[in-house]
């Protein structure tokens, strides 16, 4: 039984060594976004995408010509040709030289402190640290 009880703790242990170093090596795009509320919660913006794209990984979002997309946040100051949106349950980052704004939803923008959580892949209901 001992044995059972070494194994599972070293298995915890492994695991929250391994979330650490994964935690450690997240990528932040950028510092500040800009949002349509202090929270991010509402959609800024409706658009279409205007050409197929295909992300470098986990954190952007893929569309084909033609489907619509909302935004909820716009990265600033870095990366910002980078938008942040959701099609269907997907969400992701995408350029927003591959969209057109179809419809506004807020008047006023909001700049606010990224999270190094905005920069998660999220598959099947697991966190992905890249």
């Amino acid at each position: 039984m001992s044995g059972i009880l070494d194994q599972r703790i070293l298995l915890f242990l492994f695991s929250v060594i391994s979330f650490s170093a994964s935690v450690q090596s997240t990528k932040v795009l950028s510092e500040w976004k800009k949002c349509g509320d202090p929270e991010c919660e509402k959609a800024m913006s409706r658009v279409q995408a205007t050409t197929d794209y295909l992300g470098p990984d986990c954190r952007y979002l893929n569309f084909k010509t033609g489907e619509e997309i909302m935004v909820y946040s716009k990265l600033s100051r870095e990366n910002e040709n980078l938008w942040a949106g959701s099609k269907g349950k997907d969400y992701g980052y995408f350029p927003s030289n591959a969209v057109k704004v179809e419809e506004f939803l807020i008047g006023e923008e909001v700049e606010v402190l990224t999270k190094e959580t905005d920069f998660l892949c999220l598959h099947e209901d697991k966190y992905t640290f890249e």
